[in-house]
């Protein structure tokens, strides 16, 4: 099976710095001595023609150049955690298909993210997660590896010590009890007959979010089958069990108070054991049929189901459950869809949670032409058209609650029809907007057509979420499945920013209509101190930014006080490097917001928050920028290892690989458009 149908590798070896300089830049710690350029950083010597700055953005215009792939598009690592490719090995064991080459490559990846300490994170430098550890530790044992190993011994200790896997989160139990290492009925009902509530029923499956929806729907399935491959005694993992199990430990642990949400659900679910248990399920059949035709509808041409590994991982599963066999074309296409998203090595393999193609050529165009590269360059017409033939014009899961809109729009991957998403689609239409494509009335009209879906998905709040329209039923983060939080994708200041922009770009007013509702929305969920919480990106100063240039684009009064006050607190926040940057750790604890170490990719964000308020010419953005050049390699490229993406706020962090590339390069040239180089 080829383990990488898209041409990815060329690209990702200059992303992940494998042709970097082999001495990296340390950070500036606090309390170190900074170096800070010469003045003469700003303007051009005499006798020189290119300034530093121009030098900069010349050098990563020539890596993005560089880096465009022979369609057109751009297309970095998507990095999350090893629970991904955990699972990915876990899938193939269950379904009696192992590759040992493939599983050592794997095994390889996972031991070279294990921490000296023996836990394994959920981003760069973060504390160990249990559940993460404990998905590792099981699949290098399925791979092979004894208990008496160091790696795993250490691992051991720490998955011990923090309570074991009576501890781990709903996902983690679900792939043990696979296998027979955890009780099935110590994991959260989720009865497959709930996909048979009508659309008007306060819980029914498009409540949830589209990806719980895609991962739900098919894990139900195996839910209701519990299946138990067993195990040889050398891969079983019941040492990581603190003491035997008994009935009580796999009961839930309760809120404190007699009369709560979370507490009032655990009760449903003690309930719906008793029903799941009882041998007469009058509609189960007809839910298991409906079910299976819900996964085989949503499968994409490409295998792939909702463009996410849980998704597609839970469905091959799922249908492996009903009897479907491995040479069957639904499991088969689906297999080698989880395989095109695997970057793999001679040594290494690892399984992508996601692909961001279209993402990274909007970002990628949006910072070529934000740093003046003539609008008809070959290179940025040859990016546009390969955008504008990835508009989603088939109707997806959104229009249960949108029946009379148009489809329009765009995805975050390669080919995604079920779901396209606002801010894919409104940074793809702004990157689009001034590139000299040959067919411009045929861009005018994908432009009309993803604009008015993007408006039209507008929630009844004035926000937006990036999926689906009032997908607001918080409650269903409380019942005791939802342990990431993330069952629901309500409206969030970050996409709403977002939408402010897009129709400031292509001319509406603030007294639109949906303008007006969208700055209520703004300006009720701004947070004490000026900013904005951040649903996608990391954390407070990517929220804040998003927030900024939608509301200078829209066109509102930049001397606001709530304006001027966000300005202020990323002003505050600025390192002594003259970067910025904000720990993961902030999604927990808010005393972190915008605090953390500087990286490229967050620094642009500041940058462009504050040269969108105004601020240019300040002796702040100065000094931004000052850090981004500073930190530039030769190759036109920076470093980052902190993971400033965002999945799910808390428990699932993202690295994207472009990051740290194209938001400086955007916020230098949009700094040089601003001010013509001069601090």
């Amino acid at each position: 099976m080829n383990s990488c149908k898209h041409p990815i590798s060329h690209a990702l070896t200059s992303f992940n710095g494998e042709t970097a300089d082999a001495a990296k830049k340390q950070p500036v710690k606090p309390g170190a001595k900074i170096h800070h350029l010469p003045a003469s950083i700003w303007k051009k010597k005499e006798g020189e023609s290119k300034s530093p700055l121009d030098i900069a953005i010349e050098n990563s215009r020539d890596f993005f150049f560089r880096e465009q792939l022979p369609d057109g598009y751009w297309w970095a690592e998507l990095e999350s955690n090893c629970t991904i490719t955990a699972e990915y090995l876990m899938l193939y064991h269950f379904m009696g298909i192992v590759d040992q080459e493939r599983e050592r490559k794997m095994a390889t990846y996972l031991l070279s993210k294990q921490t000296a300490e023996g836990f394994w994170t959920i981003y760069f430098g973060g504390p160990g997660d249990l559940s993460t550890t404990v998905e590792a530790y099981f699949a290098l044992k399925l791979a092979g590896y004894p208990a008496d190993h160091p790696a795993m011994a250490k691992a051991r200790a720490f998955i011990l010590d923090n309570g074991g896997i009576i501890k781990c989160r709903v996902f983690t139990k679900i792939f043990l009890a696979l296998f027979g290492e955890f009780a099935w009925f110590g994991v959260p009902s989720m009865p497959i007959e709930l996909i048979l509530l009508p659309n008007w029923a306060y819980f029914n499956m498009y409540e949830l979010s589209s990806w719980s929806r895609a991962t739900i729907i098919p894990l139900s399935i195996v839910m209701t089958e519990r299946p138990v491959r067993k195990l040889p005694p050398s891969s079983r993992v019941q040492e990581l069990y603190v003491r035997p199990p008994r009935p009580i430990d796999y009961t839930f642990s309760k809120e404190d108070g007699i009369i709560t949400w979370k507490n009032f659900f655990i009760g449903v679910d003690h309930i719906l054991k008793v029903y799941e248990s009882n041998p007469i399920r009058p509609f189960k059949k007809r839910a298991l049929a409906t079910a299976e035709n819900w996964v085989l509808d949503h499968q994409e041409s490409t295998g792939d189901w909702g463009g996410i590994q849980p998704a597609m991982l839970n469905s091959v599963l799922a249908l492996h459950c009903l009897g479907y066999a491995n040479d069957h074309p639904a499991v088969a296409k689906g297999l080698e869809a989880l395989a095109n998203f695997c970057i793999e090595t001679e040594d290494s393999l690892v399984l992508q949670s996601c692909i961001s193609p279209i993402w990274d050529t909007a970002l990628a165009l949006k910072a070529l032409v934000d740093s003046d590269v003539p609008t008809d360059h070959p290179a940025l017409v040859k990016a546009a058209q390969w955008l504008l033939d990835k508009e989603v014009r088939k109707p997806g899961d959104w229009k249960i609650k949108c029946p009379e809109l148009e489809s329009g729009g765009w995805a975050f991957e390669f080919l995604n029809d079920w779901y396209p998403d606002v801010d894919d689609s409104g940074f793809v239409m702004m990157a689009l907007k001034d590139v000299a494509v040959k067919d411009r009335k045929s861009m005018d009209g994908a432009i009309k057509r993803g604009i008015n879906w993007c408006l039209g998905m507008q929630s009844k709040n004035g926000g937006w979420g990036a999926f689906d329209k009032d997908n607001t039923k918080y409650l269903l983060n409380k019942i005791p499945f939802a342990d990431l939080e993330a069952l629901i994708d309500p409206p969030t200041a970050d996409l709403t920013g977002r939408m402010l922009e897009l129709m400031g770009t292509f001319g509406y007013s603030k007294d639109y209509p949906a303008a007006v509702r969208a700055l209520e929305f703004i300006k009720k969920n701004q947070e004490p101190e000026g900013s904005w919480w951040g649903r996608w990106g990391v954390n407070y100063i990517y929220g804040t930014w998003s927030v900024l240039g939608g509301l200078a684009a829209i066109g509102e009064d930049l001397n606001q006080p709530y304006i001027r006050k966000a300005v202020n607190w990323l002003k505050s926040r600025q390192n002594m490097d003259g970067g910025w940057g904000e720990t993961c750790e902030s999604y927990h604890d808010t005393s972190l917001a915008g605090i953390g170490e500087s990286t490229p990719s967050q620094t642009g964000w500041a940058l462009l928050s504050l040269m969108s308020a105004g601020e240019a010419n300040s002796s702040t953005v100065a000094r931004g920028i000052q850090y981004l050049i500073a930190n530039q390699k030769s190759d036109g490229t920076w470093d980052e290892e902190q993971y400033t993406g965002t999945g799910f706020p808390k428990f699932f962090m993202i690295k994207y690989h472009i990051y740290r590339n194209c938001f400086p390069l955007t916020a230098l040239g949009t700094y040089r458009k601003l001010t013509g180089g001069m601090a």
